[in-house]
């Protein structure tokens, strides 16, 4: 299932302007495998997230990264009124790997097109970015990425307004881009879709726990991720989630 390692963090610590945000990071990412990284808001996910980009160098500890990295931000942070169409939006992958005065050619227009098709949208190529749906655009984020020939994604919360069909959607498209290879890492606040992920990474300031979810989602360790404030599943068989996982539905 899983290959060669991708990223392999040693006792890291990461933050801003000297200020620790997130330490005691030891784990890895191999080649086809999924990592869940679940936290608090506030909790280092996005600050781990922005290190693994190379936008921010290591505090402490040891970062190694052996391949290209693709982020997909928010989509809702996105800026949705520039009149881009998808099509658009995955060309810029090629950005990455030609100097900036070189136009994208054919080659990169069809490796755009067929980035589109890998995610199941080339039918919307010529559709604005910012009139698509969240799941659809977070989709064309992914075609970006693979223009971009990353091999390990990093996806910030992309279930964030998505509903059920865009979700489930999305969940499928990661399996299969770990199918190919890639490594990818997803931070959720979902304990559901965490636990059908290879790993998972539980961060609050530090680094609670790492390793299959079997091992790693006790309630004990929940709990202290997310400082105790957590719920029953209504009908859940037992399950337990964050309080606060309601606002991110």
């Amino acid at each position: 299932m899983t290959g060669e390692i991708l990223l392999e963090a040693r006792d890291l610590a990461i933050g801003y302007d000297r200020r620790v945000v997130v330490s005691g990071l030891t784990f890895s990412i191999a080649a086809g495998q999924r990592l869940g990284v679940l936290g608090p808001n506030g909790g280092g996910k996005s600050t781990l997230f922005r290190a693994v980009a190379g936008a921010l160098p290591p505090l402490a500890g040891s970062l190694v990264i052996r391949e290209r990295v693709g982020v997909l931000p928010q989509t809702q942070r996105s800026r949705l009124d520039y009149p881009v169409s998808a099509l658009d939006v995955a060309l810029m992958g090629a950005l990455a790997r030609h100097p900036w005065w070189r136009s994208a050619g054919r080659a990169e227009r069809r490796r755009a097109l067929e980035a589109l098709a890998a995610v199941g949208l080339a039918d919307r190529a010529d559709s604005l970015f910012g009139e698509l749906s969240g799941g659809q655009r977070q989709r064309v984020l992914l075609a970006r990425a693979l223009v971009e020939e990353a091999q390990l994604l990093l996806l910030d919360e992309p279930f964030s307004g998505m509903d059920t069909a865009s979700a489930t959607a999305t969940l499928a498209l990661i399996d299969r881009l770990a199918a190919r290879g890639l490594g990818v890492a997803i931070a959720t606040h979902d304990l559901d879709q965490a636990r059908r992920f290879d790993t998972v990474l539980c961060l609050n300031g530090r680094q609670i726990a790492f390793g299959p979810p079997a091992a790693v989602l006790t309630r004990p360790v929940i709990e202290e991720t997310y400082g105790g404030a957590i719920v029953d599943v209504p009908g859940g068989g037992g399950g337990i989630l964050p309080a606060h996982h309601h606002d991110h539905a």
